[in-house]
Formats: C-alpha cells, structure tokens, sequence
C-alpha cells in the first residue's frame, strides 16, 4: 500500500484526534489506574504522549535534538488539558508545507529521518496509544478502515529483532496472531500488545 505524504499527515491527525477524544473521557479517578504500557498509570501515560507530541512539533520545526523538548511535563494536575494543547502544536506543526520533505531529528530513534517516515512513526505510535488509553478506561476505540489498514502495514515493517524490542525501546517484543485477527488486533500484537487482556467496549 502507497501513501503519500498528504496522506500520513492526514491519517496521523484522525488518530491524534481519537486519543484526544478518548484521553477527554477520563475521570479524576481514572488518572492512577494502570494501563497496558506496563509500569505506567494513566496519568503517566498521558505524559508521555505529551511530551512526544511536543518532541515531534520541535523535531518538524528542525529542534529535535534539543533535549527539553522531550521532557515529560512536571505539571500533570490536569492531564488531558496539558495533552490537549501540546496535540494542537504537532497538529500545527505537521499542517506546514513541505513537512513530510524535512528532516527530523529523533533522537530516540537513534537519529534522523525523512519527514515522512517521522510522521508515519508517530502516526502508529498515536493509534496503538489511543488504544490504550481507550482500553484503560473500558470505552470504545473508533478509527476508520484506512487508519487501521495503514496501522497494520506500518507494524509489518516495524523490526522485531529483540535488541530493538522490549524495556527502553518504544515496543515491546512482538506476541503470536492468532488466525482471523482483525487489522487493529494484529497490529497491538505486533508491537506487543495482548488485547485479550484489556478488552474495549464496541
């Protein structure tokens, strides 16, 4: 499957836009409860995907390689309004011309990469998150056939060797598919999910 540029920035923002709808579902006690990124409670969780969001609008405007701005927040009193605000700045960053053409500095990644493998990168990462913060709370998950098509096709042609798996790397080794997996099924597995274990409401 080809996607274009245009495409995977397009794609990138409906999944941004499910976890945020998702992560606005939570309750003040929802905040310590435990979710499928192991170690982490929700309120964690959020954290980081803030900070990655604000790592790839930094890494899309040619400032990746400053360390701060990866930083997880230190104030996380009210998770999804500090999520919300650094979603709206990679949502404006990504929307500039030509930024699948740039190069971004991922340090986490061990790197730089063409603008389109960056968003394609958080692309997969905002689908399987919006998964987990969807079957933290017991809610639906809702993203469209060309969202989980495109998801799957990314997890594919993620490596699986164990030295690039596991703690400290952003996936954990990938489990068995079961036969007649569906494509968000297969690709949670792929990148270490167990969605047996934390099943999301229809």
């Amino acid at each position: 499957m080809t996607v274009t540029g245009a495409d995977i920035v397009g794609l990138d923002r409906i999944a941004v836009h499910e976890a945020l709808r998702v992560v606005g579902r939570a309750e003040k006690a929802d905040w310590d409860r435990d979710t499928p990124c192991a170690g982490w409670n929700l309120r964690r969780l959020v954290a980081h995907m803030t900070a990655q969001h604000r790592g790839f609008a930094a890494a899309a405007r040619g400032a990746g390689l400053e360390a701060a701005h990866w930083r997880e927040p230190r104030d996380m009193d009210e998770p999804a309004r500090v999520h919300r605000a650094a979603a709206a700045t990679v949502l404006a960053a990504f929307a500039e011309p030509g930024v699948t053409e740039r190069e971004f500095a991922l340090p986490e990644l061990g790197g730089s990469f063409p603008g389109r493998q960056a968003v394609r990168f958080h692309f997969i990462d905002y689908v399987v998150h919006a998964w987990d913060v969807a079957a933290t709370l017991g809610v639906g998950l809702e993203l469209s056939d060309d969202v989980l098509v495109t998801a799957l096709a990314t997890a594919r042609r993620i490596p699986t060797d164990p030295a690039v798996r596991g703690p400290g790397s952003a996936f954990a080794p990938a489990l068995d598919v079961p036969g007649g997996s569906n494509a968000l099924d297969e690709t949670l597995r792929l990148l270490g999910r167990d969605p047996s274990r934390w099943p999301v409401a229809t």
